[in-house]
């Protein structure tokens, strides 16, 4: 048996095949399952997927951008690169089905599985469906939704399961973390702008540092290209004394993540749906920040879902000033019970059982 997982070339499409990966060898170890990937090139998701013994093919991927870039004329014609590609491969290859995660870097395949009629399963992360969702939706077999009001797909073949989440992230431990990142006993305040880290995000911590650090203690994922900078201008803020409570890191991987979360008072975070469904299945309140023209505006429809369940709250981008960011973390501290319904409710948002109920899903298929 054969499967032959794709999605587009950012870990927020990696992490949900990932835990996918997982249950489906956990509810079916048979040697005869071989699983695959195909995709753009991305040294640390091969680095990830090889780990879980998933062969890696890298395909041609080509990016349309709805905006003005240079890029975008070399990338019309990657894409039927990449189509033809994904014929010759699959045709060979000859998998049972395909399982597509969305996004710029899965449609090469999702489109020549469809020309060779192979099974196409669909899972789609966000409230807003991109275009290559939508597109692939015409023939896909099954699709999985996160958020319960994702339109435009077919009733008839559309289930709403969550977005699938490692569960190693559910398990992490306060004490852990205390000694991992040296922590003291302030309010932790975790720090997430993504896989990439953003700007936005990494500029108004650094603006509201000084004024922070006197109540909470802070761990700060910047992104690996932005962590230099970050970690210049926090040491002229930050004095000795001070600097103890701020721990600014490139990168946070899988075990300092997972007790990262279960030690934080408060995540904040960009709004992509992998981000959000982690954070809430550890049962944390969350301050969202999405990301400002994010394809269909899906991260700012993503943050008000949140909100709009009381699991989170919601600066946009735009609003982000120093001012109102501060005013919005003192009010949520200055009303713990406010904190402890957020915590309730992104349990209740939360669906931590999605990767194990489409493994078995997958399971049932291929057997």
């Amino acid at each position: 048996m054969k499967i032959v997982f794709t999605g587009g070339g950012t870990a927020g499409h990696l992490y949900p095949i990932l835990a996918i990966i997982r249950e489906l060898r956990n509810v079916y170890p048979g040697e005869n399952l071989k699983i695959f990937y195909a995709g753009p090139k991305n040294n640390h998701g091969q680095v990830l997927l090889k780990q879980e013994r998933v062969k890696v093919k890298n395909i041609v991927c080509g990016k349309i951008r709805r905006y003005f870039d240079w890029k975008n004329i070399v990338d019309i014609f990657k894409i039927p690169l990449g189509f033809i590609q994904s014929i010759f491969w699959l045709f060979f290859l000859a998998p049972d089905v395909i399982f597509s995660k969305g996004g710029y870097g899965s449609f090469p395949v999702a489109l020549g599985g469809g020309f060779l009629r192979i099974p196409l399963i669909l899972q789609e992360s966000d409230v807003a469906p991109g275009l290559v969702s939508k597109i692939s939706s015409k023939w896909a077999l099954e699709i999985f939704t996160s958020f319960p009001d994702t339109t435009y797909f077919p009733k008839d073949k559309t289930i709403c399961l969550g977005n699938p989440v490692r569960t190693s992230l559910l398990n992490g431990s306060k004490q852990e973390a205390k000694e991992i990142f040296h922590l003291n006993n302030k309010p932790l305040l975790l720090v997430l702008g993504g896989s990439q880290g953003s700007r936005a995000i990494n500029q108004i911590i650094i603006e509201v540092l000084n004024d922070l650090i006197d109540k909470f203690e802070i761990i700060h994922q910047t992104g690996i290209a932005n962590q230099k900078q970050v970690q210049g201008e926090a040491s002229v803020i930050l004095n000795k004394a001070q600097s103890k409570f701020y721990h600014c890191l490139a990168f946070l991987n899988e075990e300092q993540l997972r007790h990262a979360l279960a030690a934080s008072d408060l995540v904040i975070s960009r709004a992509g749906s992998g981000a959000i469904f982690e954070i809430a299945s550890s049962k944390k309140p969350m301050l969202l920040i999405p990301l400002m023209g994010s394809a269909q505006d899906h991260q700012t429809k993503n943050a008000y879902k949140v909100s709009d369940f009381g699991a989170g709250e919601v600066i946009e981008e735009q609003n982000l000033k120093p001012h109102l960011f501060l005013q919005k973390i003192k009010n949520l501290f200055d009303s713990p019970q406010i904190l402890q319904t957020m915590a309730e409710n992104s349990a209740y948002f939360s669906k931590p059982k999605a990767a194990t109920i489409i493994a078995e899903y997958l399971k049932e298929y291929l057997t």
